[in-house]
């Protein structure tokens, strides 16, 4: 019988293989955004926070072969009892496969949002999350040269949760805040 990944498995694989550095901060931001966002609409933060932890598990391995990035991670954590679900949110979040449920569209939502709000961000002279507001993210997410790399498309996608695109902002931002001091804004 497969054994559940507990937070702190996958925690110490992820900086064991990513390292401690930006993209270790992207996926803490996108674990927080994920664990936000489940708690609005009501379903298992813990668990999206998980599937949060884990979406760029690979991304050294593949970063150079976008076609098997998440294949390689789910074939590291074939030993663990990870639902079917988590794995379609996590092969969908680049865009390999559709998204259908909540839990798709949160990831392909978060994952994007997590970088822009770090760029809104890294703007104020404090470089604090506390400092940036609803209305200055929207105005930002306008101009299409701003953290261009932070796919609009996928960010307004959100709307396949229920949310307004600024609530979600904030509801994204919220969640970083909430680890703040590791992301170091």
């Amino acid at each position: 019988m497969a054994q559940q990944l507990t937070r702190a498995q996958a925690y110490d694989m992820v900086v064991e293989r990513i390292g401690k550095n930006n993209l270790l901060k992207h996926i803490l931001a996108v674990e927080a955004g994920m664990r936000a966002v489940a708690e609005r609409l009501g379903e298992d933060a813990d668990y999206w926070g998980l599937v949060g932890l884990i979406h760029d598990l690979d991304y050294h391995d593949t970063k150079d072969d976008h076609p098997r990035h998440t294949y390689i991670t789910r074939e590291w954590l074939s030993e663990y009892d990870i639902p079917d679900e988590a794995w379609h949110a996590i092969h969908a979040h680049p865009g390999h496969i559709p998204c259908e449920t909540k839990l798709d569209w949160a990831l392909y939502s978060v994952d994007p949002t997590t970088g822009f709000i770090v760029a809104c961000a890294l703007m104020h002279p404090d470089k604090k999350l506390s400092s940036i507001d609803e209305e200055f993210m929207l105005r930002r997410f306008k101009e299409k040269r701003f953290a261009a790399g932070a796919t609009r498309e996928n960010m307004a996608a959100c709307s396949n949760l229920g949310l307004e695109l600024g609530d979600f902002l904030v509801l994204v931002r919220d969640g970083m805040q909430t680890i703040s001091t590791d992301l170091g804004l």
